[in-house]
């Protein structure tokens, strides 16, 4: 299984053996990191990680994950790059491909990453774009098989906003990993119908199932986690905040929604959530628009069935498990 080298630009680019590889590989370095016990093994290395979105999890989890391994990291935003204004992506790519062993990329187009990856020798990593978010979905699993030991035959419901790069990768991996999706949220937000053909092909091929409702009611009974995320993502302009406000009310996770899911149902969010007013833009939104919650309650975040924080911490050995089998020689990877 050939790994080093290879850019990590969306799920569907990996078998389920491999993701599954990267998923035990993640396992073992959490196992290490408990144990306080070193893995500094890609020392000499340099990584690059370009931002134009910026986040909390993302860097944190790749600098730590970096560092945890021994590479050293150069941490660039829109201020610290010239990237598509004084030089283009491709002329970037080039020349951090001189200075750095592996990119990191976490922006708005696919495009920019897959040009990054195209001009750039070093593997190259998608840390988020208005497409897909890789890194999150592996994360998320990771969390699935911990809480549940297995992830055949569960049945994942993303709830909301179904026309997103989050959801856009949990559909990949569900139905590589042979999981049950469901898509709930308005039938004015649809996934992208080129993905959406092809994963179902996949979920076919694997025993699983894949679904789009309308109906948060249609969980009932069925699902054993529950995901959401932000109504409002960032860069969107605040006159299009009372049109998403009004078709994604409906679709907000309430402790009813997992109640009539199962006794034993999780939540995930894969953050920041607006579950409470103790943000700047929540207090905005709530003056408004009268919401002190949005898509999902506090009470379901703060739950005992909230796993937000167990995914937030598996980004860092998820992303550490991909920095590591790209970056170290395939005969001691494997």
């Amino acid at each position: 299984m050939n790994f080093y080298g290879r850019d990590f630009l969306k799920i569907m680019d990996y078998s389920e053996a491999e993701l599954r590889h990267v998923l035990n590989v993640a396992k073992r370095f959490k196992q290490l990191k408990h144990n306080h016990q070193p893995h500094a093994s890609l020392r000499g290395k340099n990584i690059a990680l370009l931002f134009e979105k910026t986040s909390t999890r993302t860097r944190c989890a790749f600098e730590v994950a970096a560092h945890d391994l021994g590479a050293h990291v150069t941490y660039l935003d829109p201020t610290g790059s010239q990237m598509g204004h004084k030089e283009s992506i491709a002329d970037t790519a080039r020349v951090l491909d001189r200075f750095y062993d592996g990119i990191e990329f976490r922006g708005f187009a696919q495009s920019t990453v897959e040009t990054i990856a195209q001009y750039a020798s070093a593997p190259v990593w998608n840390g988020l774009t208005d497409y897909c978010h890789p890194t999150q979905a592996l994360a998320d699993f990771m969390t699935l098989e911990e809480h549940f030991d297995t992830l055949k035959g569960l049945t994942l419901a993303f709830v909301g906003d179904i026309k997103n790069n989050v959801s856009n990768s949990l559909m990949a991996m569900s139905v590589k990993m042979g999981m049950n999706f469901i898509l709930c949220g308005p039938k004015e937000r649809q996934p992208d119908p080129n993905l959406f053909t092809e994963c179902q092909s996949l979920a076919t091929k694997n025993g699983a199932t894949l679904t789009i409702t309308h109906d948060i009611n249609s969980l009932n009974g069925v699902a054993d986690a529950i995901y959401t995320d932000v109504w409002l993502s960032l860069g969107e302009p605040p006159e299009q905040w009372q049109e998403r406000i009004n078709l994604l009310k409906p679709y907000q996770v309430t402790m009813n929604v997992m109640n009539q899911a199962k006794p034993t149902t999780v939540f995930l969010h894969a953050l920041p959530s607006f579950h409470n007013l103790n943000t700047t833009i929540a207090q905005d939104i709530h003056t408004r628009f009268n919401l002190s919650e949005m898509e999902v309650t506090n009470e379901v975040f703060e739950s005992d069935r909230s796993l937000v924080f167990d995914e937030a911490e598996n980004r860092m050995h998820t992303i550490k498990a991909i920095i590591f089998l790209s970056l170290y020689q395939q005969k001691e990877a494997q």
